[in-house]
């Protein structure tokens, strides 16, 4: 008879394997007051979520990892366990290749060596962005500061979801601080437009049809918009542990929905599956 220790294994291995990504919600203080966020909308012919809008952020990558625990590129960092670190890491790169946005700590840089360097992020894949991120951050004397990035949520997918990509994506909250007022230029490939909104606004378009999100976007909405001023939005989330979501399909009235559990900031927790990418 087969013990319960080689049904925990077995059930283990049978779990769908996520890919680790990092989001960074980018805010500022809007002209009324109310906190704004810079969105991305994605580019039609992305494999994930193409169209839609969606906070900067990408995979993360080995190299990210490397960067956080080097003192010359990094600080802050000591006692953040390795997948935290590499995603805070992945943030700003992410940040820096798809809008412009430098979330880094040093002197003023070269806007001309910058602009080259951002050129270098998009060239290659993921490994060759870390490699070029982390030149950058030599060159310029500059260092990710850990403490620059708070963490917001971490969201995975249903278990019984059939997808072809599956990523496990730690948000994080980051005040653009002196970048707020930077112009910021998409990166033409993952970054098809930008744009600096209030979560109240973005849920307006979304309801009204004029812009597509994926269910988690559409969430983190929700809970951002329940705060009026930036002061009070670092404050909430720096209160509260990270909520990990894996949102459920639900059958409620005989229609779909996704769901998430009650009582973790986020003041709606359900939608039909068939309104997800509203266009």
């Amino acid at each position: 008879m087969q013990d319960a220790a080689y049904h925990r294994r077995m059930t283990e291995a049978a779990k769908p394997v996520s890919i680790p990504a990092a989001t960074v919600i980018l805010a500022r203080e809007g002209p009324e007051g109310a906190p704004e966020v810079l969105l991305v909308q994605r580019g039609e012919n992305m494999a994930f979520a193409g169209g839609a809008l969606v906070f900067p952020g990408g995979r993360v990558d080995r190299v990210d990892g490397g960067i956080a625990r080097n003192p010359n590129l990094a600080q802050g960092f000591d006692g953040l366990d390795d997948e935290d670190a590499a995603a805070r890491v992945a943030c700003a790169r992410e940040a820096l290749e798809e809008t412009g946005v430098l979330l880094t700590e040093g002197p003023h840089p070269d806007e001309v060596k910058l602009a080259q360097a951002r050129s270098a992020l998009a060239s290659g894949p993921n490994e060759e962005e870390a490699y070029s991120f982390a030149n950058l951050l030599g060159a310029m004397e500059h260092k990710v500061d850990a403490a620059r990035f708070l963490p917001f949520a971490r969201w995975e997918p249903p278990a019984a979801a059939q997808i072809a990509r599956r990523f496990d994506t730690r948000f994080y909250l980051a005040d653009a601080g002196r970048s707020a007022s930077a112009v910021i230029t998409p990166d033409g490939f993952e970054a098809k437009a930008l744009r600096w909104t209030t979560a109240a606004q973005a849920l307006a378009d979304y309801d009204a049809g004029h812009a597509a999100m994926v269910f988690p976007t559409w969430c983190n909405m929700h809970r951002l918009a329940q705060y009026q001023t930036l002061a009070e939005l670092f404050s909430a989330v720096a209160a509260l542990p990270a909520p990990y979501v894996q949102p459920a399909f639900e059958m409620i009235d005989g229609e779909a929905w996704l769901t998430i559990p009650d009582g973790i900031d986020y003041p709606v927790t359900r939608d039909r599956v068939n309104n997800l990418r509203r266009e």
